[in-house]
């Protein structure tokens, strides 16, 4: 007995958990505390070795809130960083692909305005990243990606995974994708690339930056008398315009008597005050598909959407020729955004308006350019408008008069054209995909977000899925990647967790990424993943048909996709018909302690509204 007792005691000690080490002050501490300081709360990512030190440090600001030593970026350099909301902690959510982390990373960066950061190992960890990274440039997402490199004195030696110039190049892959991309070769270049990194980040126009940092100075003790910096101030930015080019733009608009608004994601920031213009001078608008998120879709200024999947009010607005102007705003002009450059837009009437310069060089052909904070342009042009029209004892009451529409019961935006606006009260089986658009948008509440998927998804709830509350729609428009609304709806809910996140997706995204379902699980969050199944890469297969080409390589075999993700720990519904959808209890489904999934079949031979797309193909 007493053997078998001391073989006991032993094996205990043999697994007993370590001492927890003395909490030391690493260049990966300085990383964390740095995010800390501009309220960065999730780093997104998977670990693997050469990553380990960025994790490490996560681990003990996890137990111990990060002391700045003698860094300066504390009043007191002694005391623990914290963000504005009073916590110190970032947390480390862990995707299951790192491309996953990174539409995570982007998101979240969307729904709070907050810097994503995302990280990966070295080699394929990082190369995996680089989808997500140049989807969030595309579409010009705040990001910090953050890759490691093997230990410096090992470069050339081909050690596991290396990604040093001398063999895969990662540094080289992301210098096309990001708005900042540098090595880091030195300890002392740290905070310096940091510091520069973040300014790009945020710097209009906005976008991802990526640092790679070799594991020992990861590992590395900072210098004592080295100086911090302050970076919270990086996200202020100067509120400046073109004077000249304004009051340009002020005296063309008094000697115009029908002007247009063309609105893209750009608006975001500043579309209170544009629609405050728009409503006084009563200005139609037309957006992009980007910017219909921003619009209330039943304002009777409101004509729809100009661009892929558009409505044909918006044509019939932009190609009015008693048009004097077209202002288009926070718009960066790509195919998507103006029907393939469509002539009805790209003219003369064409005032091109953006934060970003580079965005005019898609509009040549427009009669000014402006560029400049887009809140300081209109509240200028509102300010102006107000002051003339007392000096001319002006009636503003007729023009003031212009607000949304209340009784949105019969869905469809009275002053839009919608295609077959019959199919969204179809009630046959399987279910109509406008039929579920109008489910969607009625059954859940105001204060849902709807995260959208590369496809025929896109269609779908460009033409069809109206919202009276602005701001609701995300879309990753830009590259156009197939599961990033998988990942950025995690991020979304992850951002604002008091809000229901509904992901559309289609059966090839999910088979893509739908594993990142069970970082949903893993941290409680209701998202609810509506699969559109129709055993297809469907915006391929109508394309193909569309267009004319062979029909080929766009089936995909059955899956019951319900079946599949109650294994992963979520629940789950299956969806044929309308009377399906409407059984449902949408209350529960939004207050669940974890996703679900709605395995939606829909009407295969549902033809989407992608004809332009097509269009600008056979070009």
């Amino acid at each position: 007995m007493s053997d078998s007792m001391g073989s006991m005691t032993q094996a205990v000690e043999m697994y007993a958990p370590e001492p927890l080490p003395v909490q030391i002050f690493t260049y990966a501490d300085l990383i964390v505390s740095y995010l800390v300081q501009i309220d960065v709360e999730y780093i997104f990512g998977v670990p693997g070795g050469a990553i380990e030190p960025l994790y490490n440090a996560l681990a003990r600001q996890l137990r111990q809130p990060v002391a700045m030593s003698t860094r300066c970026l504390a009043v007191n350099s002694l005391a623990p960083m914290r963000r504005r909301d009073g916590k110190a902690h970032i947390k480390p959510i862990i995707s299951r692909h790192e491309s996953g982390a990174a539409f995570m990373a982007d998101g979240y960066a969307r729904e709070t305005g907050r810097l994503g950061v995302c990280c990966a190992t070295t080699g394929p960890g990082a190369t995996n990243l680089i989808t997500g990274v140049a989807s969030a440039y595309a579409d010009r997402v705040p990001m910090l990606v953050i890759t490691p490199q093997t230990k410096l004195p090992d470069f050339g030696k081909q050690g596991l995974q290396e990604s040093s110039m001398d063999a895969i190049d990662i540094v080289g892959m992301f210098e096309h994708c990001t708005k900042y991309n540098s090595l880091v070769s030195h300890p002392n270049q740290l905070e310096g690339k940091l510091y520069t990194a973040l300014l790009n980040a945020f710097r209009r126009p906005r976008g991802p930056v990526h640092l790679s940092i070799p594991m020992d100075i990861l590992n590395a003790t900072p210098s004592a008398d080295a100086t911090g910096y302050q970076v919270a101030h990086l996200f202020r930015q100067p509120r400046s315009m073109d004077d000249d080019a304004y009051q340009t733009l002020a005296e063309a608009i008094g000697k115009t008597k029908k002007n247009v608004l063309f609105l893209g994601g750009g608006c975001r920031h500043a579309i209170d005050i544009i629609m405050a213009y728009a409503e006084m001078t009563n200005t139609p608008i037309v957006t992009t598909p980007s910017g219909k998120s921003w619009v209330n879709a039943y304002h009777p200024l409101n004509r729809g959407v100009f661009g892929f999947a558009s409505h044909q009010t918006a044509h019939e607005t932009l190609s009015d020729e008693n048009v004097d102007l077209i202002l288009a705003v926070g718009t960066s002009m790509g195919e998507l955004s103006t029907s393939g450059w469509n002539k009805q837009l790209m003219n003369n009437k064409l005032v091109h308006i953006s934060a970003s310069p580079e965005d005019f060089a898609r509009s040549p052909m427009a009669c000014l350019h402006l560029s400049g904070d887009i809140r300081s342009i209109f509240a200028c042009l509102h300010k102006d408008y107000i002051l003339k029209s007392t000096k001319l004892h002006a009636n503003l009451s007729e023009k003031a008069d212009i607000k949304p529409v209340t009784d949105t019961s019969q869905y469809l935006p009275h002053q839009l054209s919608v295609n077959d606006p019959g199919s969204t009260t179809n009630e046959s089986t399987p279910i109509k995909p406008q039929r579920l658009m109008r489910a969607l948008a009625q059954r859940f509440p105001d204060n849902t977000r709807y995260v959208v998927d590369a496809g025929n998804a896109w269609a779908w709830v460009t033409h069809y899925l109206f919202l009276e509350s602005v701001g609701m729609q995300r879309i990753g428009f830009g590259f156009g990647a197939m599961s990033w609304a998988i990942g950025a709806a995690i991020g979304t809910s992850l951002g604002g967790r008091k809000n229901p996140v509904v992901c559309i997706t289609g059966d090839g995204s999910f088979l893509m990424s739908g594993q990142e379902l069970t970082v949903a699980v893993a941290e409680q969050l209701p998202v609810i993943f509506v699969v559109l199944n129709d055993h297809a890469l469907g915006m391929v297969k109508h394309g193909q048909r569309l267009a004319g080409a062979e029909a080929m390589g766009f089936e995909l075999p059955p899956v019951d996709f319900a079946h599949v993700v109650r294994g992963m720990g979520a629940q789950a519904y299956t969806i044929r018909s309308p009377h399906d959808f409407d059984q449902l209890d949408i209350n529960k489904i939004c207050q669940a302690k974890g996703p679900t999934l709605l395995d939606v079949y829909i009407d295969p031979e549902s033809v989407p509204p992608i004809g332009a797309r097509v269009d600008t193909l056979n070009q």
